[in-house]
């Protein structure tokens, strides 16, 4: 069995048109619209303390504060019930189980199955690389695509990307051009993606294919070079072993769908550490474990690319998160809530086989696979940089919009097309306001999961030229009261 890679939107109504996504005011039960979330020890720490504090400064938000493991913050946010939390952490504090902790802590501060806040990971080689990212105000349109394996450029003005499965392929497309693949590339394209990534300044930067927490394999069924780290900065090496350091401060986000323990924050020579430091990523999604399954990373692309500028990758990483649950407690109901202990598959090629058969399998079939696969990629990859942060393709007129109107009591979303098309990943807006339980008087067939805070719409999977499908919902008295997993 490999594990390297599987690959798999009252009398005054209130109006919010949803072409991109829906960012809107706070609910008025919440009592803040952003939380610094810090340990007491990295608030110790002058240089970490500044950081959290000019994040604070920078979202108006209110700091708080854990004495023991980042779990101990859950009172407190329970109590504020934010739309964002930023976990500020020293690279010590950032490794694999703070993520799946916090996964695990914000999907609990009410009585739903869902995550509750939209949160990202602060962290950086140093603290001057944390900061950079607070200082960069954004928002960030994304215009120009660099990517280690087949990616779309008709999404983009411009950019290249390089096959990791074809030495010398790669695709290219400049300004006000076509989109191009050809094959006239060196079957070394490390020193290439360097001096693409230094000199033309992409915003958006995809990998696939082998990588562990120390290093990215730029071939993925030949041999190529590599991109390796150290002391937060990143190189390129060739096969001749000449390094070539990346030096690309510009502003961009780094979407490693389908890399294996790019995201892992093992110790100070991590990769992760290298593109928040000499890479210049403000925000990056990445696995902290091999990944097979591929459901969060690839979900994840296809939010942020399938509706372009509907969604930010802070939104997209969320709502794929959400499918996921979702589809746990759809599909498998009686073990959604499990929380594996392990995930070292790398040493122990055994794990998988132990937790399925954990789940009543006697044999790695289909089924067992897509159970074990979503329970996997549940609580395991990581989104580093502040979620708040808006970084999206560039706004255009979509295939479908959806809006969304309250008066006197009653919600209603409007969904039209205006072409045929279908979702890879159901159609997800959040809230413009935290709202109480929803009672859905008009489009049950849409198969909608309404929370406080978001909507779903499972059931709508495809539409044809200038359908319309409308969600009626009344909704009743907020609660905040927690449930646990």
């Amino acid at each position: 069995m490999s594990f390297m890679l599987c690959r798999t939107v009252a009398a005054c109504a209130a109006i919010f048109v949803a072409t991109a996504s829906l960012l809107a005011a706070p609910a008025v039960e919440t009592t803040g619209d952003y939380a610094v979330v810090v340990s007491a020890e990295t608030m110790k720490d002058p240089n970490w303390a500044n950081v959290a504090t000019a994040l604070a400064k920078k979202h108006s938000a209110k700091t708080i504060t854990y004495e023991d493991d980042v779990t101990s913050c859950l009172p407190d946010l329970r109590k504020m019930m934010p739309r964002h939390a930023c976990f500020l952490a020293r690279p010590r504090e950032a490794g694999r189980d703070f993520v799946v902790d916090i996964h695990r802590l914000t999907r609990t501060l009410d009585g739903d199955p869902y995550t509750d806040v939209v949160w990202g990971i602060l962290t950086g080689y140093r603290p001057a690389d944390a900061m950079r990212i607070v200082r960069e105000a954004g928002p960030l349109v994304i215009r120009k695509a660099c990517a280690g394996t087949g990616i779309n450029l008709g999404l983009f003005e411009s950019g290249k990307w390089f096959s990791e499965g074809k030495a010398g392929e790669y695709g290219v497309k400049k300004p006000g051009g076509k989109a191009e693949k050809r094959n006239d590339g060196p079957t070394d394209s490390t020193q290439n993606i360097v001096a693409y990534l230094n000199r033309a300044q992409p915003d958006l930067f995809l990998t696939s294919g082998h990588a562990t927490e120390h290093d990215w394999q730029l071939g993925y069924s030949y041999r190529n070079g590599q991109f390796v780290c150290g002391n937060g900065m990143l190189f390129g090496q060739d096969r001749r072993r000449r390094l070539f350091l990346i030096d690309s401060p510009n502003p961009k986000v780094y979407l490693a769908a389908g890399n294996c323990l790019i995201g892992h924050i093992e110790d100070t020579s991590s990769m992760a550490l290298g593109w928040l430091g000499s890479g210049g990523a403000v925000q990056m999604v990445g696995y902290t474990v091999s990944t097979w399954f591929g459901a969060m990373g690839w979900g994840t692309r296809d939010l942020l690319m399938d509706l372009p500028g509907r969604h930010d990758l802070a939104e997209a990483f969320y709502f794929s998160n959400q499918d996921i649950v979702y589809r746990l407690h759809k599909e498998f109901p009686k073990t959604a809530n499990v929380k594996l202990r392990r995930f070292n598959i790398e040493t122990d090629k055994r794990l998988l086989g132990t937790c399925i058969a954990k789940l009543g399998y006697t044999k790695f079939n289909a089924q067992a696979k897509r159970h074990m696969g979503l329970l996997w990629d549940r609580d395991t990859v990581a989104f580093y940089g502040d979620p708040a942060y808006d970084a999206r393709l560039a706004t255009r007129e979509l295939p479908v919009t959806t809006e969304l109107v309250e008066a006197d009591g009653k919600w209603t979303l409007t969904v039209r097309s205006k072409e045929a098309c279908k979702f890879k990943k159901p159609l997800a807006m959040l809230l413009p306001k935290r709202i109480g339980p929803a009672t859905v008087t008009e489009g049950k067939d849409l198969e909608p999961v309404i929370t406080d805070d978001f909507i779903m719409l499972i059931g709508l999977t495809e539409m044809q030229t200038g359908q319309t499908k409308k969600l009626v919902f009344t909704v009743g008295q907020a609660t905040t009261k927690p449930k646990p997993e």
